[in-house]
């Protein structure tokens, strides 16, 4: 089961909706902006009836 998740990206503030999978309890991925196409750092973790945390990052941040 997926799950959706709103958030905005960190370049040019454009709303975003990701899909996430919550059965994977820890997840690092890049994604590109569908607006300015700039990579995105997404950070997620929680899984298992836990509350997930979404971050998103820009690519170029530690």
């Amino acid at each position: 089961m997926q799950q959706s998740a709103k958030t905005e990206c960190p370049y040019c503030g454009e709303p975003l909706e990701l899909v996430i999978d919550p059965s994977v309890a820890e997840q690092d991925y890049i994604e590109d902006c569908e607006v300015c196409c700039r990579p995105l750092r997404v950070l997620v973790s929680g899984a298992g009836g836990q509350s997930l945390r979404i971050e998103v990052r820009r690519e170029d941040e530690c």
